[in-house]
């Protein structure tokens, strides 16, 4: 897992990912001028500390090198929220504080997310349409538009493939 990046390694490397593509020191340097006094040689020594630390990869161009970013900001942030996540002693709740932290906009991206990555967004239950007889209506005591969870007492749907086995026995 990497290391959080600094303050001004960030700003570096903010640039590199947005520009997505090889970059001087003098680019990084005038962009990072817009917002700050720095030296040539402080953003040089950033860009090679962050290729020693496996950050960027460079190549020569004459006297100078271009850097690229060896992996993307988004693979950052993932590896960033994967070690966080792994730190806890209590994976669920931790994950349950941090919904309860983000923005609609956020709980978007994660719907977005869970569907580009092919995952349900909830546990497999069977949809009111596959109840025969339901006609979609709720059920009595239940909201339209409510999914049914079976209660304290009332056992969960059965899986009608588990079925067909014990049928046959």
């Amino acid at each position: 897992m990497p290391r959080p990046l600094g303050e001004l390694e960030d700003a570096v490397m903010t640039r590199v990912w947005k520009w997505n593509r090889p970059v001087t020191v003098r680019e990084v340097l005038e962009d990072l001028q817009q917002e700050r006094s720095i030296a040539y040689t402080t953003v040089m020594t950033v860009l090679d500390n962050l290729h020693q630390k496996g950050w960027v990869r460079r190549e020569a161009e004459g006297r100078a090198y271009r850097y690229e970013a060896v992996s993307t900001r988004a693979a950052y942030a993932a590896a960033l929220m994967n070690e966080a996540w792994s730190q806890s002693d209590n994976a669920a709740a931790a994950l349950v504080a941090f919904f309860g932290m983000m923005s609609e906009e956020q709980r978007q991206s994660l719907r977005d997310a869970i569907r580009v990555a092919g995952l349900p967004e909830t546990p497999e239950r069977p949809r009111r349409a596959e109840h025969p007889g339901s006609g979609g209506q709720p059920r009595p005591g239940e909201q339209p538009g409510s999914a049914h969870r079976p209660g304290p007492t009332e056992p969960p749907a059965e899986n009608p493939a588990s079925a067909e086995g014990r049928d046959e026995r």
